[in-house]
Formats: C-alpha cells, structure tokens, sequence
C-alpha cells in the first residue's frame, strides 16, 4: 500500500480526467480497463511525440490497482520515457487519484507500456535515441 506523504511525479499529467457514473461496472467500482486506456493513452502521447509519428501498443508490464478510484476522483496519469530500442520505446506510467475536495494525491497504479513506432506502412520503423539531458 503506498504511503500517503508520496508525491504525484513533477510536472503536468498526460491526461486528467474525472471519474464518473459511465466509468463504472455495475456495482459502482470504477472499471479497472478504462483506468487502463487512459494510461495507454498518456504513454501513447510520449510514444507518438517521441517517435515522430504512429506508434502501437504492444505490450504492458507490472500493472497492479493499489487503491480504488471512485465516482468523482481527479484521476491525473503521468508518462516517461523510460528507454528506447531501434523500434521500440518503453514509457513508464502513473496514475494517481485525487478527491475532488482534498489536496492529497493517491498512487493508484502503476505499469510499463511498451510501444513499436510503424510507418504507414504499418511495419517497424526506426525512432531516435532519448535525447540527453
């Protein structure tokens, strides 16, 4: 279980939304795959912008759900780019849930996308190294 005093990674989110009634399974759990495509959606940004064009899931590695999100949570996913190969890029993301009258910021999961930039093609195509820092 993740410790209260933990910040939300520096920097803006890739995507803030706030949880809501359709989000739900029929208990009033918030569905743990739409949690999913918006973390794939933040890492599909950084795979795009890094490689310049389309970029395609192909796999997720390491997701755990450490805390509900409810109906009415800020959900803010964080995404980096944790690695390159010639074709490949490897984003690490956060999601992190906030109520929407609290300041406290909740780690609710986290995974490893990774993501093969294509041409139009649609076959591998060769992205840039991570640039230094």
């Amino acid at each position: 279980m993740p410790q209260a005093e933990e910040q939300p990674p520096a920097g803006s989110p890739a995507v803030r939304v706030i949880a809501m009634p359709a989000d739900t399974n029929p208990y009033g759990d918030i569905f743990g795959g739409w949690l999913m495509s918006l973390m794939d959606s933040a890492a599909g940004s950084v795979a795009a912008r890094h490689s310049k064009g389309r970029a395609v899931t192909i796999a997720v590695e390491g997701m755990t759900f450490l805390r509900p999100v409810v109906v009415g949570d800020e959900v803010s996913v964080y995404a980096k780019l944790a690695g390159v190969g010639h074709t490949s890029m490897r984003i690490d993301v956060e999601a992190w849930r906030r109520t929407r009258h609290d300041d406290r910021s909740y780690r609710v999961t986290r995974a490893t996308f990774t993501f093969v930039a294509i041409g139009e093609d649609r076959k591998p195509r060769l992205v840039p190294p991570i640039p230094a820092e």
